[in-house]
């Protein structure tokens, strides 16, 4: 489902990054198919340097169809940034994506924690973001961050998710599926 940025890519993930339903939404807007060829290989070589996380998102058949991103690191946390073309919204890929980024950052980088600055007009993936029962509102709980997305006008939602939020809900998800598991292995008997 994730794999390292690759400029093989980029012909197939320009096309989608510039629908108009995608493209409001990307943090490195280009016009130009070269010029998303040069930001991606900017971003494979600051991914050498620690500078970030990046991983195209696929489909079920390999295809890519978005990016997935942990921006700005610093001392184990850093920004996530997320696109999926518009022809995947909807169909479970994007939660799925993040689910098996997390379980890299967190379990394999060493990434404490997770920040998303989300667009408030941004529904789609507010509510994208609230769906993960590790997510946190961090407004008010990381008021100085939350401040300085914002320095110039207040247009984004912070939130945060943690290592230890995340991994609770891995383990009360297990739990959970091995109880029902349990109980419908109870009635076959």
């Amino acid at each position: 489902m994730l794999k390292k940025r690759d400029l093989s890519d980029c012909p197939v993930l320009f096309d989608l990054m510039i629908h108009p339903d995608v493209y409001p939404f990307v943090r490195h807007k280009t016009k130009q198919y070269e010029e998303y060829l040069f930001i991606t290989k900017q971003m494979i070589e600051a991914e050498e340097r620690g500078e970030l996380i990046s991983r195209t998102i696929l489909d079920e058949w390999g295809n890519p169809i978005g990016t997935i991103t942990l921006y700005d690191i610093s001392n184990n946390a850093g920004f996530l940034g997320t696109w999926l073309g518009k022809p995947y919204h909807g169909k479970g890929f994007n939660g799925l994506a993040k689910q098996q980024f997390f379980e890299e950052l967190f379990f394999t980088l060493n990434i404490e924690t997770v920040f998303m600055r989300i667009r408030k007009n941004n529904i789609r993936s507010i509510k994208a973001a609230l769906k993960m029962p590790y997510t946190l509102a961090a407004n008010e709980t990381r008021a100085a961050l939350y401040d300085e997305i914002n320095a110039k006008e207040t247009i984004y939602d912070l939130f945060e998710i943690s290592k230890d939020h995340f991994t609770l809900a891995q383990k009360r998800f297990e739990t959970e599926m091995a109880a029902e598991v349990s109980v419908y292995g109870a009635k076959e008997a």
